[in-house]
């Protein structure tokens, strides 16, 4: 008998390939991964994993030592996948988990350099994304209780002689993709998203969005409660000194800060407000392409958009289709309006109770360590 090791078939053979023919693209976020901790958000390397638990939802991050967990930088490969995957469908083009570019088309469009350094850390990222593992139960079905998947399946780089990079390839995880095709789950984002440098400016931009959206009367978190949803390994107290300082810089694109306090409990209120660098709220224009032919590769669909110019053109302004006025039951919604401590604050009007009380720590573990 033969002691060789059968041969794994890539999960590339299977599936045809989407080809990124540009990077113009209006930035696209998937909702479930903007709301609840799927990253770590610190720059150093984090094994810990993340237990995050709130009704009927669970999500569970685990990193391993070689590589650590994913980052929310390494999110921006997501967050580019996301957009071109829109957009493609937006005009009426065959897309597919199994995506084919070049290093370049990324890097700029999520607003990197194009050095060999940034090559370097964009492959780190691809190894973080693929190394991290997720068990969630969101968007299961109905006799399913848990769905275990890594951000990337695999992913292969093509290089010239000299050893440059022309293009690579990677694989999006099914439950990743089926999030993304669904419109419902997919929010435009601002592309000044990409320059914010601080791992929990970054998470609560994402947060604003997707809770707060472009609603008057904004929305109001327990500081508490948003400890627990960010996964962060910080102290409260440390984690609520950072949202103090970023409420003070207001560095968020299209987004007011306002800490309040009631009684003992410290919260967090959110405002849409006029600093947004792109629209994000009125419907996308009209489908069409730019009067060019198709572009695509040989025996495969076709998947161009737009004529390549010599420098690409980043993110026209388009807007995502509808406001979002509702959320999950775990969002810590307080109906109740702002105070007029800043004449610049639009003011909301008189609203509810809080809609439930924020949930204990996951798993029983208590927050303590670096973030």
């Amino acid at each position: 008998m033969s002691s060789r090791r059968p041969i794994t078939v890539s999960e590339r053979s299977k599936l045809d390939p989407f080809v990124v023919a540009t990077g113009d693209a209006s930035p696209r976020d998937q909702r479930d991964l903007m709301e609840r901790p799927f990253f770590s958000l610190a720059k150093a390397r984090r094994i810990a994993p993340i237990l995050y638990e709130a009704g009927d939802v669970r999500v569970e991050v685990h990193a391993v030592p070689e590589h650590g967990m994913a980052t929310i930088w390494d999110a921006d490969v997501l967050i580019w996948a996301a957009s071109q995957l829109v957009e493609a469908e937006n005009l009426g083009f065959k897309t597919s988990r199994f995506l084919r570019f070049t290093p370049y088309q990324l890097l700029t469009s999520i607003g990197r350099k194009t050095g060999a350094r940034d090559y370097k850390l964009l492959k780190g990222a691809f190894s973080r994304l693929q190394a991290t593992v997720i068990r969630t139960t969101i968007r299961n079905g109905e006799h399913w209780r848990r769905h275990q998947f890594s951000w990337i399946n695999e992913w292969e780089e093509r290089t010239t002689r000299d050893g440059r990079v022309e293009g690579m390839e990677f694989v999006l995880p099914d439950w990743f993709y089926r999030g993304v095709i669904d419109r419902s789950l997919v929010l435009t984002i601002d592309p000044a998203y990409f320059r914010l440098t601080g791992g929990i400016e970054r998470w609560l931009y994402r947060v604003a969005r997707k809770h707060a959206g472009r609603q008057p009367k904004g929305w109001l978190f327990e500081i508490a409660h948003l400890h627990q949803k960010s996964g962060s390994l910080a102290k409260l107290a440390d984690f609520a000194f950072d949202l103090r300082r970023i409420a003070a810089r207001q560095p968020l694109p299209g987004y007011r800060l306002l800490i309040e306090r009631e009684d003992r409990r410290e919260l967090l209120r959110i405002l849409p407000a006029d600093l947004s660098t792109a629209p994000v709220d009125i419907p996308v224009d009209s489908l069409g392409t730019s009067g060019v032919p198709p572009i695509g590769t040989s025996g495969v669909a076709v998947s161009g958009l737009r004529e390549c110019e010599p420098q690409l053109i980043l993110w026209p302004e388009t807007k995502n289709s509808a406001r979002n006025l509702e959320s999950n039951l775990e969002s810590n919604f307080c109906y109740r309006p702002p105070r007029l401590r800043d004449q610049r604050t639009r003011a909301a009007a008189p609203v509810s109770k809080q809609s439930e009380k924020h949930p204990s720590l996951p798993f029983g573990r208590k927050p303590g360590g670096k973030r």
